[in-house]
């Protein structure tokens, strides 16, 4: 008989796949990609502040659509980065991406699960993913600043995406288009800077 670990696990991985597979920005990626295995994460405190943060939006005056629960990805090499993060959290000073604001004072997280990497992935790579449940809250749009002058996050927003000149297409370079998906996420109250902004929650691993 089936032991119910493995009903369950197989149904996790197929949320976690049709997760990942409706996030794809080039809709070739369904066939490119296998995933073996998902681990849900469960981290009361993270959940919890995620639902803390979307209430202290609501009540100052954020629609319903600024606190929808969207997904966003991130991909390490190792399962041990991965889990680290889903210990800790995402925090500031991990990225080395610069070009949507400081990463010093927020995170960098991938919108699309096909697009995690700025060089395109080799045949027979593979990596973990961690996927993030986010609350994007108020979007500006910025221009990239390739300059070391970094932008600081925007009084009154909570992400930062990129404007992009053209959108992201399979004929972007994938490191454009990786640069092009990225949300820079911040959470700043009277001044000083969250060092894990809450409205990122880890969700599973796989």
């Amino acid at each position: 008989g089936l032991h119910p670990e493995s009903e369950e696990a197989s149904s996790l991985l197929q949320t976690a796949v049709s997760v990942l597979q409706s996030s794809y920005l080039d809709c070739t990626s369904r066939d490119g990609f296998q995933y073996s295995q998902a681990i849900l994460v469960e981290n009361d405190v993270f959940v919890n502040e995620l639902k803390a943060f979307a209430q202290a939006k609501e009540a100052a005056g954020y629609s319903q659509e600024e606190l929808e629960e969207t997904f966003a990805f991130l991909l390490f090499d190792n399962e041990d980065e991965a889990k680290e993060v889903c210990q800790t959290g995402l925090r500031v000073n991990t990225s080395s991406i610069s070009t949507l604001g400081d990463p010093a004072k927020g995170v960098y997280i991938s919108k699309y699960a096909d697009c995690l990497h700025p060089r395109p992935w080799h045949h027979g790579k593979s990596g973990y993913i961690v996927i993030f449940k986010l609350i994007k809250g108020k979007v500006k749009a910025v221009c990239e600043n390739h300059s070391t002058s970094y932008t600081c996050p925007s009084p009154g927003y909570d992400c930062h995406i990129a404007v992009s000149r053209n959108t992201a297409s399979s004929r972007t370079s994938p490191f454009q288009a990786f640069e092009q998906s990225q949300y820079y996420v911040y959470e700043v109250s009277g001044g000083s800077v969250a060092e894990r902004p809450r409205q990122i929650c880890p969700y599973m691993v796989i």
